[in-house]
C-alpha cells in the first residue's frame, strides 16, 4: 500500500468563509480543552473519554456529534504520537487553525465539488481540481483530511491510498545504492557501475544561513521574533519537502521498472548529534531524511520500483574493493577514501553508494524481505 497526501485549494465565498473559520475555530478550541483534561487524567481511552467530555464538548462548543468524535480521536492520535516518538508527557496545545475531516462523514469528495460539515450543516464548495482526476478512477481510497487556512486560503490535505503490486526480489533487475548527505543530497551507484550526484551545496548554504538568523531571533525573545522563527521553520519545511520531492523524482526517472533502492536506516540519526562538533549539528543532522525515504518509497511503488533500508554500521568505512574495515580509510573533512589496506581511492559518498549497492545484493541474495 502506498500513501500519498494530495493538496487541493478550497474555493469559499465570504460568507461560507466565515462559517469555515467559526467552525474551524471552535474545533480547535474543543480539541484544546480536552487536551487539558487529557494531560491532567493521562486517560487515553477512546471510551472513557467519551463518556466523561463528549456532551461537554458538544454543548460547551456547538459542535455536531461526528465533529465532536473528531475532536477525541484528534486529541487521542497526537498524545499517542508524541509518546511513541519518545517525548516526555508534556500538555499538547491546539494553536493552528486545522479541522481533522473523516471520509464520507465530515467530508465528502466528487469530481465537481468539495462537502463539508460545519456548525451550520453541510456546505458544498469549489475547488481546484488540477491533477484530482486519477483518484476518482476507483483505485484510490480517501483517509482522514485536514482543512487548513493559510495566508487566508483555504486548503485541504487529503491522504490518498492506493495497493501496488510489490516488487518481488526474483524480478529485480537493477540495484541502486543512495547514499545520503548534505554536500550531496545523494549519491547512487547502480548495477551498471555508474555514480550520480545530486548536489546539496545550495541547501547546505541555506540552512547555514538560517541557522544564523534563528540564533539572532531567538536571542531577541520578543513577539515579533518568535513570530518570524515560526515563519522561517514553515519556509525551511517547505524548501526541504521540495528539494526531497525533486530529488527522489529524478531517481524514479532514471532508473527502470525492477529497480531495488538500498539506503542506509537513518531513524536514529538525531541521535548522532553528540558526534558532530556543536557549531555544525544543526547543519549536518536536520535534514528530512526520513521524509526523503517515505517519499522514494510511494513513487518508487508506483513505477514498479522498491525501496529498502539497511544497517548503516561500517557503510562509509569499508573498502569496496578488498572489503577491509577501519575509521582511517576515511576522511570526513576532505570527503575522501583511501583505503589502508589495497590503497583504492575514491569520493567517500561514493564509497557509501557502492557499499549500499552490494548490501542490496547480499539482500536478494538472502531473499531477505524489503522495509
Amino acid at each position: 500500500m502506498s500513501t500519498i497526501t494530495a493538496k487541493i485549494q478550497i474555493y469559499s465565498p465570504a460568507s461560507q468563509a466565515a462559517t469555515l473559520r467559526a467552525t474551524m475555530d471552535a474545533y480547535r478550541s474543543a480539541c484544546d480543552w480536552l487536551s487539558g483534561h487529557v494531560f491532567e487524567t493521562r486517560d487515553l481511552n477512546p471510551v472513557s473519554l467519551n463518556d466523561s467530555h463528549y456532551a461537554e464538548i458538544r454543548r460547551r462548543f456547538g459542535l455536531k456529534s461526528q465533529m465532536a468524535q473528531s475532536v477525541m480521536k484528534t486529541v487521542v492520535a497526537r498524545y499517542k504520537s508524541a509518546r511513541s516518538n519518545g517525548h516526555a508527557w508534556s500538555r499538547i496545545e491546539f494553536k493552528r487553525p486545522e479541522y481533522d475531516l473523516v471520509w464520507n462523514r465530515d467530508y465528502s469528495l466528487t469530481r465537481d465539488w468539495f462537502s463539508v460539515n460545519t456548525l451550520d450543516g453541510r456546505i458544498k464548495l469549489d475547488y481546484a481540481r488540477k491533477g484530482m482526476r486519477r483518484y476518482f478512477n476507483g483505485t484510490w481510497r480517501f483517509g482522514t483530511a485536514k482543512l487548513v487556512h493559510k495566508h487566508e486560503k483555504w486548503f485541504l490535505h487529503i491522504p490518498v491510498t492506493k495497493a501496488f503490486p510489490e516488487l518481488a526480489d526474483a524480478r529485480v533487475t537493477n540495484v541502486v545504492g543512495v547514499d545520503l548527505g548534505i554536500n550531496f543530497l545523494a549519491v547512487t551507484y547502480d548495477s551498471q557501475g555508474e555514480t550520480a550526484f545530486y548536489d546539496g551545496r545550495t541547501v547546505k548554504h541555506k540552512r547555514g544561513t538560517s541557522k544564523a538568523t534563528r540564533k539572532q531571533l531567538q536571542r531577541r525573545q520578543t513577539p515579533s521574533a518568535r513570530k518570524r522563527l515560526r515563519q522561517l521553520g514553515s519556509r525551511e519545511n517547505r524548501y526541504a519537502t521540495d528539494m526531497n520531492h525533486q530529488v527522489t523524482k529524478a531517481l524514479v526517472d532514471r532508473h527502470p521498472r525492477g529497480t531495488l533502492f538500498v539506503l542506509e536506516d537513518l531513524t536514529g540519526i538525531r541521535a548522532a548529534t553528540e558526534k558532530v562538533r556543536a557549531r555544525n549539528r544543526y547543519v549536518s543532522v536536520s535534514w528530512a531524511f526520513y521524509q526523503f525515504r517515505q517519499m522514494l518509497a510511494y513513487k518508487a511503488a508506483m513505477n514498479g520500483q522498491k525501496v529498502i533500508v539497511v544497517d548503516p554500521r561500517h557503510t562509509s568505512q569499508t573498502c569496496p574493493t578488498c572489503g577491509h574495515t577501519d575509521k582511517a580509510n576515511r576522511d570526513k573533512r576532505l570527503h575522501t577514501f583511501q583505503c589502508k589496506n589495497c590503497r583504492y581511492r575514491s569520493n567517500d559518498d561514493r564509497v557509501g553508494a557502492r557499499n549500499l549497492h552490494r548490501k542490496g545484493i547480499d539482500h536478494i541474495g538472502a531473499g531477505a524481505t524489503g522495509a
